[in-house]
Order: C-alpha cells, then sequence, then structure tokens
C-alpha cells in the first residue's frame, strides 16, 4: 500500500525533484510550496511522513515542525528535515524541535530514500 508523503519546499527544483522521487518509489506525494499552508494540508491530507525544507520565507522549517508537534492530531507524523543548514548546532536545534530525522543539501538521492524508508 502506498505511503502518502507530504512535502513541504519553496524551491520549485527540489519540489519536483522530492515530488517526482517519492512518487516513483510507489508513495502519494502532495506537494506545498509555501509553509504557511503546510499545517491544514497536513491535517486534510494526512501524511504518514513530512519531508520538510527548513529555510523558507515566511514560517521556518522550524517554526513549523514545533506547530506540527504542538498539534494532538499531527504530532505523531515524522518529519524528516531537509536542508541547506550543515552546522552541528542547527541539527542538534531540528531534533530537538522534533523532527525524526535531518538530511543536509545537497541531498544524496539514495540517502534520501534511505531515510524516507527508515521512518516508513
Amino acid at each position: 500500500m502506498a505511503k502518502k508523503v507530504l512535502v513541504v519546499e519553496d524551491n520549485e527544483l527540489n519540489l519536483k525533484l522530492f515530488s517526482d522521487l517519492l512518487r516513483a518509489h510507489g508513495h502519494e506525494v502532495v506537494p506545498v510550496r509555501d509553509g504557511r499552508e503546510a499545517v491544514a494540508v497536513a491535517r486534510d491530507f494526512v501524511p504518514d511522513l513530512i519531508v520538510m525544507d527548513i529555510q523558507m520565507p515566511y514560517v521556518t522549517g522550524f517554526e513549523l515542525i514545533v506547530a506540527l508537534k504542538a498539534d494532538d492530531d499531527l504530532a505523531g507524523i515524522p518529519v524528516m528535515a531537509v536542508t541547506a543548514y550543515a552546522g552541528r548546532e542547527d541539527e542538534d536545534r531540528i531534533r530537538a524541535a522534533g523532527a525524526a530525522a535531518y538530511v543536509s543539501k545537497p541531498i544524496s538521492l539514495a540517502r534520501f530514500m534511505e531515510t524516507v524508508n527508515g521512518l516508513l
């Protein structure tokens, strides 16, 4: 059975890459370009996994992770942070907010899917 993955990414190329890769592996994907819509879409779609960019305009992925984890209906959904931040402190802060996994950009496609499969 296909797993449902919500992809939150403001960069059009990355959004397409992540969505196409997940679909090629049999997952049902809903892409979201604007982080301000992410929580509402997550409530409607009820994904098995959320792939979240951290650096986005308007609302950061960090803020969204905190909001998701504070929502009783969404708190149990694992979040995979995908970010250009590479510092150890950044990873620690993102994981402390509630991210189940952290993948740095530029991504390795194999590592991306290995992490996704590990969370699903």
